[in-house]
Order: C-alpha cells, then structure tokens, then sequence
C-alpha cells in the first residue's frame, strides 16, 4: 500500500509541479490555453491566432487538453458541422497561474531579450 504524503513536504509539492507540468508540458499548449481565455473559438481561429502550428499538431494538442478536462470540444449539428473549444472551470483555473506566467515572460523579455 502507497504510503501518504504529507502536503506541506517538498516531496508532495514535487509530485504536484509534475502533476501540473505533465498538462501544460510542451510548445503549445500555453498559447492554446491563453487562446481559449478570450471566449470560444473554432479550430481555425485558435490555428490563426497562434500561427506556426499545423493542423495534425493543433488537433493532438487539443484532444490532449481535452483529456485532461482543461477544455470542451462542443459539436454543434449543422451544416457544416461546427465545432467549438472553450476552457472548462479546470481550465479557467489556471487565470492567475498564466497571469503570473506572463508577468514574468514580459519582465524576462526586457532584462535578457531587450538587453542583446
């Protein structure tokens, strides 16, 4: 039987950030994220905005998000079929995280970037 893990421990936070970096690993799951906070979008939409991205990539990265309940896929019956994204309250979650995130990509961008 596993043993608990208390929260407070550094092991416990450890699992977690895995936990955390196992969703939001990768090149392009950030920009989908950051994407879907400004409402519901359509493949195209996300693929445009974020550019540089092919479609195969676009769709194993959502499907991926979709697993682990970060966004919605909504198909709507009509001609032709539509399909929406959206973030679910999981997804919207992480506000404050991307915020932060953000903060910090501006003030690294102006201290490293900016002084090259």
């Amino acid at each position: 039987m596993a043993k608990a893990i208390k929260k407070e421990t550094c092991q416990y936070r450890l699992i977690a950030g895995k936990d955390a970096m196992e969703v939001l690993q990768g090149k392009w799951r950030i920009p989908i994220i950051i994407s879907l906070t400004d409402g519901d979008k359509r493949f195209g939409e996300i693929q445009r905005e974020i550019g540089n991205i092919s479609p195969k990539m676009l769709s194993q990265e959502l499907k991926a998000l979709e697993e682990n309940k970060i966004i919605t896929r909504t198909l709507y019956d009509s001609m032709p079929v539509t399909v929406e994204y959206s973030l679910t309250p999981l997804g919207r979650s992480t506000d404050k995280l991307l915020e932060e995130f953000l903060k910090w990509g501006t003030h690294f961008r102006n201290e490293i970037v900016g002084n090259r």
